[in-house]
């Protein structure tokens, strides 16, 4: 239920985001980034280092959370080694 939920909000959240960045509409034509209004420029170095570190984060996570499953699996394979020698005797 709650991971239902968490994913919904974050859809959502991802979904209005150019709604809330206050995207400006389309000009007509190209227009080179040097012609554009100061307030209108983006520096690229601010997102290329958060799309690092977001990547980063959730590789992380994901290689944790794969660490502690397999920490799972490995302690209920010694408690069934364990059963096993038990029976045996």
């Amino acid at each position: 239920m709650t991971r239902g939920l968490c994913v919904a909000i974050v859809f959502l959240f991802l979904a209005g985001a150019p709604v809330l960045a206050g995207q400006q509409p389309a000009t007509e034509g190209f227009v080179p980034a040097s012609e554009l209004p100061p307030d209108q420029q983006l520096p690229a170095a601010p997102f290329l280092i958060g799309a690092y570190a977001f990547i980063w984060l959730a590789l992380v996570f994901y290689l944790w959370t794969i660490w502690r499953r397999l920490g799972k699996v490995e302690q209920e394979m010694r408690a069934l080694d364990e059963r096993q020698r038990s029976h045996a005797r």
